[in-house]
């Protein structure tokens, strides 16, 4: 394998010292045009490249901002990853992107590699709803921004969405088109997201004099495609079953609505569904889907601009006035919850 080629080996070839060639690099206008022209021939020569990380490390500060969610395969967090980028790369900043996959466990360790990276910060939607990994983190004092979910205390920024009012918004629609059996697909118990959704819900319920027991819950693992499927299988096992069901997120949806297609169950005729997120997928379904729209390229980008406020602040992250920014979802109303009642 072949060697890198580093600075040293620059000045030797250029006939000059290491500091010579590191001026050229930086400070080009502090050196003699000859001797300039003599170095940048040698860089180009051997084929040179400087060692972006090695400079930032002397530095003290990092071109790269962390950005950790909990579903790569979720479009929902592919959009909050375009979002970022774009606002990271308007300020000469590069992401780096990882999966927690809804785990803890593979959150930590990735929080202790962006940590080993002496990243500028992270962009973070937990996975770990005891906060221990939160906690852990922050003895490191690398300014992280919590992504779709609202901060509890005042030592870091958040980027949500108004969870509440946007299960609220997909249980009103389904009660003003006359069900009063529904369900619940909620994902797994322990995000905040999920509960956030169900209390929306239950108020919406309540809004319309209906008790709690309208709202049937199915949870499931996780929040994919084929967790759907699963609770799609249970709701077709139920001898009363419900007449409409609202999914935590669209990939559940999409899961339940390919369970009542295999099924022969109508949707929307025998079985409305309203999803949430309003990924790309939703509108193209073979009954395009009620989601609940969350802005994800806006929360994105917000959240990476606030990080970036945080870590350009005079005197540093504790010259920073945390904040909260809080969206507000949107119904859109496509087939899937049409039927008349």
């Amino acid at each position: 394998m072949a060697q890198s080629v580093g600075i040293k080996d620059v000045a030797r070839a250029a006939g000059v010292s290491v500091g010579t060639v590191s001026n050229v690099i930086n400070r080009p206008d502090s050196v003699a045009t000859e001797t300039r022209a003599r170095v940048l021939s040698a860089i180009d020569r051997l084929g040179y490249v400087r060692s972006e990380s090695a400079r930032q490390l002397r530095a003290g500060r990092s071109r790269i901002m962390g950005l950790l969610v909990l579903d790569m395969g979720n479009p929902f967090f592919v959009d909050v990853a375009r979002g970022a980028e774009r606002a990271a790369r308007d300020a000469g900043l590069g992401v780096m992107v990882c999966n927690s996959a809804q785990s803890a466990s593979e959150e930590a360790e990735y929080l202790a590699l962006f940590a080993e990276q002496r990243v500028r910060g992270v962009l973070l939607t937990p996975a770990d709803a005891t906060g221990r990994n939160i906690a852990a983190f922050r003895r490191h004092n690398i300014p992280f921004v919590l992504v779709d979910r609202v901060a509890e205390g005042t030592t870091e920024c958040s980027v949500s969405v108004d969870d509440v009012a946007g299960g609220a918004l997909a249980v009103r629609h389904l009660v003003d088109a006359g069900h009063r059996s529904l369900a619940y697909v909620s994902g797994p118990p322990g995000l905040n997201q999920v509960t956030d959704r169900r209390t929306g819900a239950l108020g919406a319920l309540a809004e319309a004099g209906l008790g709690p027991g309208c709202l049937r819950e199915l949870p499931t693992e996780r929040l994919d495609v084929a967790a759907g499927r699963d609770a799609g299988a249970r709701l077709l096992g139920l001898a009363d079953r419900p007449t409409a069901v609202f999914c935590a997120n669209d990939l559940l949806a999409l899961g339940v609505l390919q369970a009542m297609y295999a099924a022969g169950v109508r949707v929307p005729d025998d079985l409305a569904i309203v999803g949430y997120d309003d990924i790309e997928f939703a509108a193209a379904a073979a009954v395009p889907l009620t989601s609940v729209r969350q802005p994800a390229v806006t929360m994105g980008a917000l959240a990476a601009e606030l990080l970036l406020e945080e870590t350009e602040a005079d005197g540093g992250p504790r010259g920073h006035d945390h904040r909260r920014v809080v969206l507000q979802p949107e119904l859109v109303v496509r087939r899937s919850s049409l039927a008349a009642r």
